[in-house]
């Protein structure tokens, strides 16, 4: 797996520790149109998360590169500085809950598609329950957490 330039002395996938002074940043790989991509970097930046945006027009090449399958993907890819990747709109408190565990077979967590109500996808008070799924490298998932109310997210 190869890791962006802003993050290429990072080794790759070390486990996070709780009591690191560096502040958690992300690369967030989207395409320049993107509304609720926007709106989504609000939420993990208001959450602490430090976001470096960066414009794609083929993002396709991007997900593929981290090794996020067709079936797990979303509207943009967030790589960590030690190269997990966070495809679509996962809320910011399952990143920091993941980036404090150790997930060794893990490439990163998803929510496919772009599910109404959603970090960055709110439409008035309207929400659907979806499933953040924790990708492994062997091209597999599993519910990491279910999220079945608006307040669960935060």
């Amino acid at each position: 797996m190869l890791l962006s330039p802003a993050f290429a002395n990072s080794n790759e996938h070390k486990h996070a520790h709780n009591n690191d002074v560096t502040p958690l940043e992300l690369i967030v790989y989207k395409t320049p149109t993107c509304g609720c991509c926007k709106k989504w970097i609000t939420h993990i930046e208001d959450k602490g998360i430090v976001a470096h945006s960066k414009d794609f027009r083929n993002i396709g090449n991007i997900k593929t590169k981290y090794g996020i399958k067709p079936n797990y993907r979303s509207c943009h890819t967030a790589v960590s500085r030690n190269g997990f990747a966070f495809e679509g709109h996962v809320p910011a408190k399952f990143i920091q809950k993941f980036l404090s565990e150790e997930h060794p077979n893990a490439i990163g967590l998803s929510v496919p598609a772009m599910p109404v109500g959603s970090p960055g996808m709110e439409v008035g008070d309207r929400f659907m329950s979806y499933n953040v799924l924790i990708l492994f490298k062997d091209g597999t998932s599993k519910v990491y957490a279910e999220v079945k109310a608006y307040e669960e997210q935060f």
